[in-house]
């Protein structure tokens, strides 16, 4: 425990498929990159799956090392005890009231004094031109390298509410960043004490080849999710999300219910296979969503991947996208979203929680809805499936907002100029 291992990156992208979505990606991407091909990149993060974090080095890393630099991944080995102080500080720079205790914070600058010095042997041979640390939970290494290589801290939370105290015990290991990267220009307020050449907003994006974003037909849809009980001939809603508080799964079933009661043979998925280590909590809403399902024969959870091991992770959340009426998102926090962008994707209507990193994504009305309460949220479920039009209408308004936006090729040009300033 303390030490950093690699990610092998099994995806290999080729840059000239992009084109497709916008002529001249390839091109415009290369000239990018020139003066940086063979610069090597040193990603650090908590987890290697589970969670949108994962999700988006799985295809970052790849894109950089297609373009000619030298990208590595890395995820830090840690305790269970680490990830539930992490987990607390998480919740807490996102609003959540209360304070992390002094044995945690000793216990986090204890792991991560472990991190910085299994780092450094990393940085001795490799060499990077840049470490980029994703996340609090590696962020205290930081002092390990302070002076001896560039270091991009990326911060993926919702940062419109910190929780002032927490943000004041990691702000010393911020401004030792060259740089600190959000996702919201709304956040900077919070950060007052970055610079503005210190600070900079990227907004993340999808890969539309990764197995889960290609498309899927709908009757290979229906007939997965039939394997699982779900009736192809009743409408279904889902949210694919961690079973995680910010989430609120409980306000998505209480929106279920209330549209239900319109749609009396409404079904409702729930996918969150991702129970990450970075997120022990996960398993404890997942057991007060289960009691609703044990009396509702047409609610329907997907958590453990060992009971769905026959169809593949990314082919089921693909199925339930593609064969649902209605995507719901009813995060109270979100610091991006990346759910949302992938349905928007598949051209779903989308109710989505009115966080941050929905109105990032949706404008209200136009490419998707934007709902405040479980009650909002069944009343726009009960409109979007009673107006299939509309339903398509935003649906396809959704899709086209992601390809103009948030793509993996523009999320890329976005880090390459950092590196151009910073390696």
């Amino acid at each position: 425990m303390g030490n950093i291992r690699e990610v092998r990156i099994s995806r290999k992208t080729r840059i000239g498929d992009y084109d497709q979505f916008a002529k001249g990606t390839e091109a415009g991407l290369r000239k990018i990159a020139k003066p940086l091909r063979g610069r090597r990149i040193l990603h650090v993060n908590a987890t290697a799956d589970g969670g949108g974090v994962a999700e988006l080095l799985q295809g970052q890393v790849s894109f950089e090392n297609a373009l000619g630099l030298a990208s590595r991944w890395f995820v830090i080995n840690a305790p269970s005890r680490f990830f539930a102080a992490t987990k607390q500080m998480h919740n807490l720079l996102q609003g959540k009231s209360g304070r992390l205790d002094e044995g945690s914070k000793r216990f986090y600058l204890e792991m991560n004094r472990a991190f910085g010095r299994s780092l450094m042997r990393i940085v001795s041979s490799f060499r990077p031109h840049a470490v980029v640390i994703h996340d609090p939970q590696p962020l205290a290494a930081i002092g390990a390298l302070a002076g001896k290589v560039p270091v991009i801290s990326r911060l993926h939370g919702d940062l419109l509410t910190p929780n002032t105290e927490t943000l004041e015990f990691i702000r010393p290991f911020l401004m030792k960043a060259k740089r600190v990267v959000m996702s919201n220009r709304d956040y900077l307020k919070n950060f007052p004490w970055l610079s503005p050449r210190q600070a900079d907003i990227i907004y993340p994006a999808i890969d539309p080849f990764s197995a889960k974003n290609k498309p899927m037909e709908k009757d290979a849809a229906a007939r997965i999710l039939e394997g699982f009980g779900v009736n192809p001939t009743k409408p279904l809603i889902a949210q694919i999300s961690r079973f995680d508080p910010w989430k609120d799964p409980m306000g998505v079933v209480q929106a279920y219910y209330r549209a239900k009661n319109v749609f009396p043979t409404l079904q409702l998925a729930l996918v969150g296979l991702t129970l990450a280590k970075d997120d022990p909590g996960a398993a404890d809403i997942f057991r007060q969503i289960k009691k609703h399902e044990k009396g509702d024969p047409d609610i329907f959870l997907f958590a453990d991947p060992r009971i769905t091991k026959r169809v593949p992770n990314d082919a089921l959340v693909s199925a339930a996208y593609v064969a649902s009426e209605v995507i719901v998102q009813k995060s109270i926090r979100e610091g991006f979203g990346l759910t949302m962008t992938e349905a928007m994707w598949k051209g779903k209507a989308l109710v989505a929680g009115r966080t941050s990193g929905a109105r990032a994504q949706i404008s209200d009305g136009r490419n998707g809805i934007l709902v405040s309460s479980p009650e909002e949220a069944g009343r726009a479920i009960v409109r979007l499936l009673r107006h299939p039009a509309f339903r398509a209408k935003l649906g396809r308004a959704a899709r086209e907002s992601v390809r103009r936006h948030f793509l993996m090729p523009r999320f890329v040009a976005d880090n390459l100029k950092l590196y151009k300033e910073v390696a």
